[in-house]
This record gives C-alpha cells, sequence and structure tokens, in this order.
C-alpha cells in the first residue's frame, strides 16, 4: 500500500493563543451587551412601540372622512348641520351649550392660567371618548387636536393616557377594553351622572349594568360626594419609569359634575413664565368653587390640552405644542348612545 505523506502545518510564530483571562472578559463583554440590548429592547417594547389590541369601528371617524381631515384648524362640519351660533369661547344648540373662560390669578412666579368650560346637554350621549388612531392598546398616540377633528368634536380635553399602562378598568362608548382594578377612578353614565369610585370595589359588570358608558382611569379623585378629598400627599398613579411626581404645581386637566348632563372641564396650564400651573389641592379648590359635586384629576403635564371649534385654547408645553395621547374626552352633535 502506499502511504501519503502528509506534510506537518506550521504554526505562526506570530499568533499568540488568547489566554484564559482574556477569553473570560470576552465573555463577560458579550454577556453585558446581550444584556443591556435586552433592557434596551424591553424598555422600547414597553414605553415606544406599538401595540394594537382592537382596531375601534366608530361611526363618529366614518362621518369625518367623508370630509376634509387633512385639515385640523377648520371647525367642525357637524355646527352647520344644526341650529346652532357659536364664536371662539362659546357655543350653543338645541342640544348643548358650552362656554369657556380664561383665567389668571395671582402675578409673577406666582401666576396660574387656566380655563375652564361649562358644559350643558340635552342628551348624555354628546360627550363620548375617543381613541388615538382608532385603536386601542399600547403606545399609540395622536395629538388631542388631530384625534378631536378626527371625530369632528365641537370641544375636547385630553384623556387619561390609558395606553401608558397595563392596567386598570378601561370602558370606552359602552365597550370594555380592559379589566384590571387597580386605583380610583371615574365612570360616566348614560343619564348623564358620572361618579367617583375605587376599581377593587366595583366590577365592571355592575358598571355596565348601571349604564357606564365610559370610564377613566388616572387619578386622583378631587371631589366626592361634594367633599374635597382631604390628603393628596401620598397620591400615587402607576409605576412606570420615567413618572415625575404628581404633587408639586404641574399643568392640570380636570373633569366634573355640577348637576347630571352639567359639567365643568378645566385645563391648567404650567411650567412657563406666565403659568406655574396648579397643585391637586390647588385644583381640587378651583373645582369646588365652580360647584363640582364629583370631581376627577385626568393626565395632566405636557398632555394637557383644551380644544374647541377646530382651535387649541391653551398653551401646551409652554410652546403652544401639543404632545401625543392615548385619549380625548369630546363633545359632539347628534350622536346616539
Amino acid at each position: 500500500m502506499m502511504k501519503i505523506y502528509q506534510k506537518p502545518t506550521r504554526k505562526d510564530p506570530h499568533k499568540r493563543p488568547i489566554s484564559p483571562r482574556k477569553r473570560r472578559w470576552l465573555i463577560i463583554t458579550l454577556v453585558l451587551v446581550l444584556a443591556v440590548c435586552g433592557i434596551l429592547y424591553s424598555l422600547a417594547d414597553r414605553y415606544l412601540i406599538r401595540h394594537v389590541q382592537v382596531v375601534v369601528a366608530d361611526e363618529n371617524t366614518a362621518t369625518a372622512a367623508t370630509g376634509n381631515t387633512n385639515d385640523s384648524t377648520s371647525t367642525p362640519t357637524t355646527a352647520t348641520k344644526v341650529n346652532a351660533t357659536s364664536d371662539d369661547w362659546n357655543y350653543s344648540s338645541d342640544d348643548m351649550e358650552v362656554h369657556i373662560d380664561k383665567v389668571q390669578s395671582g402675578s409673577g412666579s406666582d401666576q396660574i392660567t387656566y380655563y375652564v368650560a361649562d358644559v350643558q346637554l340635552t342628551d348624555a350621549s354628546s360627550l363620548r371618548t375617543a381613541l388615538a388612531d382608532n385603536s386601542f392598546g399600547t403606545n399609540i398616540t395622536e395629538n388631542t387636536s388631530e384625534i378631536a377633528a378626527a371625530n369632528n368634536a365641537i370641544f375636547a380635553i385630553n384623556g387619561d393616557y390609558y395606553g401608558f399602562r397595563d392596567d386598570g378598568v378601561i370602558i370606552r362608548n359602552g365597550t370594555l377594553y380592559r379589566d384590571s382594578p387597580t386605583r380610583d377612578a371615574l365612570a360616566l353614565f348614560n343619564n348623564g351622572t358620572i361618579k367617583t369610585y375605587n376599581e377593587n370595589e366595583i366590577s365592571s359588570s355592575e358598571l355596565l349594568a348601571e349604564g357606564a358608558t365610559n370610564t377613566l382611569s388616572f387619578g386622583p379623585i378631587l371631589i366626592q360626594d361634594g367633599e374635597i378629598v382631604s390628603d393628596f400627599s401620598s397620591v400615587k398613579i402607576d409605576n412606570n419609569f420615567g413618572n415625575r411626581s404628581i404633587q408639586d404645581a404641574n399643568p392640570r386637566t380636570a373633569i366634573g359634575m355640577i348637576a347630571p348632563n352639567h359639567y365643568v372641564f378645566v385645563v391648567v396650564d404650567g411650567r412657563q413664565d406666565d403659568s406655574r400651573g396648579m397643585t391637586l389641592a390647588e385644583l381640587a379648590d378651583v373645582m369646588k368653587g365652580l360647584g363640582a359635586t364629583e370631581a376627577y384629576n385626568l393626565d395632566g403635564g405636557g398632555s394637557s390640552t383644551m380644544y374647541f371649534m377646530g382651535r387649541v385654547v391653551n398653551n401646551p408645553l409652554g410652546r403652544n405644542q401639543e404632545r401625543g395621547v392615548s385619549d380625548i374626552l369630546y363633545l359632539t352633535e347628534g350622536q346616539g348612545s
């Protein structure tokens, strides 16, 4: 048999073997990089990446689609289809009365600018909610004015920013989307009343049976059964990353009921030269002074926005620049329950 000769391989004298210590550090570095990448993806998935759970078919959006929805500053077309009169601060029709006041108090660094909308309806179905991009989920946002224009809103404020959290009881326009009781909340009913309540004490099925059309899960409760809630010092809405304290003076949004179908909405500018914002106690005092028997704090800060007849009334972020939100509360004409 012929023997095949194999030339022995020669080691590269310039190539040094990786030492055990260096190999260990390479492995540790790789593990750390993978861990950081995992954390960054987890944060992005939780707070940045859109997750659509339900696409909502809403009659308001369908109606708005037949008109020109590209111009968010145009006057809602519903105002021309009913017997209505309006100006920059008032709207009057057979179905609703809206009057908005700009209020300033204090001076210098203690000045506060806020807007009060007094609303009276003949039918509670005129007060509705709408979702950003007509979708329910997390990290889905649009400006309040954009959502309002898409739904032919006459008046709107930002909602509870439900999409920043994954808990709470979320009923919107009669549909239950989320049922994870967590905090004090607010329910709107088809008889024109609103009620503050603890989500752990009243079930979603009970609320729906009582005629709840919408629930808002943020807080805290400002006024309950005609009385200001006494202590706001330990308020905690959630544990999400990046939260700032809500005890200090901040931009605010609140809703209150004076009587069935008679509501008051307040939006406070803040973090700017001509308005420092309000504390929760100050906001409760304002709502009480306006005659609210029930009142509730909604998402504030850069979200706080009031929209009326095609324009943003207040000064969001102190730069007339809106921040995207998950949802709005709005008024519209001619809607069924």
